[in-house]
């Protein structure tokens, strides 16, 4: 009876590793909810205090001190004592703990000891935030959710593109509507060029202009040339470009003070004029000089133009969507001037430190800090703000050039004209002959 009990056992156990592997993974979720957070919290539980008193988190209280007759006595020492913490709130694929702080504790004493607690409690990572204060919220982890993000779904909107996937498992969504401007920072093979063809993959379908600016003679930008509306290849025709946007604004700013409203999406449909999104890839191009006159006055034409654009252009349905290897201060203030005026940042890995800093430092230097620890293996991961001000690691979905090309093409009859950059563009060809 003992070996048929023994086998059956075994089988049983066997069964359960089997499920248990495919539950882990395809539905992680379940997995985690089942076996991986009821160990997490008791390994939160059981190794908080002594974690505390390793990394400092914990406050040792003044003896107690009274006066017997003429003399002042000491009590023995109290032992140090670690800060109150909430039970952990089991999340999709981590858990969350509130800290509730001693007197005189600050949150960046956590945040040196996030690496700490992500060994003790062996998560994937620790994020530290303070909601409010006196509280500090510890958010773990358990596995990168990045490794390999899969497609949510987001609403189908107007200037509305799902470019990937959050680390919270959400989906991720530059919404032009919400975030009129963006600055997308990226090194060479970062994932930069992957978001921008996956941004226009999404465009492409919708009923708007696609106007783009590449300097670096149209490599990227040139291979979508069918859905483009204009495309600059040098600086001499970005100015172009660039000067027939800002009359086409106007041009709208006068159509909306006509019919009495503030922005062409109270005018009606017949009325409203197409929305644009202007591309523009490798920045620093359209703000470097060589010394000459010429050039100099182009640079200083490019950075008035798309400041222009990006202070007034949200209401009236111009967008901007400015990307490059390197954003810094060096490049002349109206970099910085411009950088203020485009509300969603993006940073994937970059080269220097002051690039993350101008994307993102203004915002949150945590994010930052976040951003520069991106690696190279982690092609497509950037640092990206949200609507709400907040930010979060992210990863694109990665779009082949041939399927994003293929998607250009497919869409291209949707390209609208635009009268003014058509003959912007005119011009400049008669004036170069």
């Amino acid at each position: 009876m003992e070996p048929i009990l023994i086998a059956f056992a075994l089988a049983v156990v066997a069964w359960l590793l089997v499920v248990g592997d495919l539950v882990r993974r395809h539905r992680p979720a379940w997995h985690w909810y089942l076996t991986g957070y009821p160990v997490t919290a008791w390994r939160v539980a059981s190794t908080w205090r002594r974690v505390a008193l390793l990394n400092d988190l914990a406050v040792s209280r003044l003896p107690a001190r009274t006066l017997v007759g003429h003399l002042l006595v000491k009590g023995d020492p109290v032992r140090p004592v670690a800060p109150r913490i909430s039970f952990p709130r089991a999340t999709r694929m981590g858990l969350t703990v509130v800290v509730r702080l001693h007197a005189g504790q600050t949150p960046a004493t956590y945040m040196q000891a996030a690496d700490a607690l992500v060994h003790a409690w062996k998560v994937h990572a620790v994020r530290v935030t303070s909601p409010e204060r006196g509280l500090v919220l510890l958010t773990a982890t358990a596995t990168d959710p990045l490794e390999r993000p899969g497609l949510a779904s987001a609403p189908a909107e107007l200037l509305s593109a799902l470019i990937g996937a959050l680390e919270t498992g959400g989906a991720w969504v530059m919404n032009l509507r919400l975030v009129p401007h963006w600055l997308i920072a990226g090194a060479t093979r970062s994932g930069k060029s992957t978001l921008l063809a996956r941004l226009i993959t999404q465009i492409a379908p919708q009923p708007v202009a696609l106007v783009g600016i590449d300097c670096k003679g149209g490599m990227e930008l040139g291979l979508f040339t069918e859905r483009l509306s204009a495309l600059a290849t040098c600086r001499r025709e970005a100015v172009a470009v660039l000067t027939a946007l800002v009359v086409d604004m106007q041009d709208r700013m006068s159509a909306c003070r006509t019919a009495g409203v503030r922005s062409i999406w109270e005018l009606p449909d017949r009325l409203r004029p197409v929305p644009v999104v202007v591309l523009v890839d490798e920045i620093a191009e359209l703000y470097l000089s060589d010394g000459t006159r010429q050039s100099k006055a182009e640079a200083e034409q490019c950075s008035t133009l798309l400041l222009r654009l990006a202070q007034l252009g949200a209401a009236l349905g111009l967008h901007l969507v400015v990307a490059g290897q390197r954003v810094g201060s060096d490049l002349g203030p109206g970099v910085t001037a411009l950088r203020a005026q485009l509300g969603g940042r993006i940073c994937h890995r970059v080269n220097d430190p002051g690039t993350a800093e101008m994307t993102l430092g203004d915002l949150n230097k945590d994010a930052v800090t976040v951003a520069q620890a991106i690696t190279a293996q982690e092609r497509g991961v950037a640092v990206c703000t949200g609507p709400d001000g907040g930010w979060a690691r992210a990863r694109s979905h990665l779009t082949p050039t041939d399927e994003a090309v293929a998607t250009a093409r497919k869409h291209s009859g949707m390209t609208p004209e635009l009268p003014a950059l058509d003959r912007a563009l005119v011009a400049l060809e008669g004036d170069g002959k």
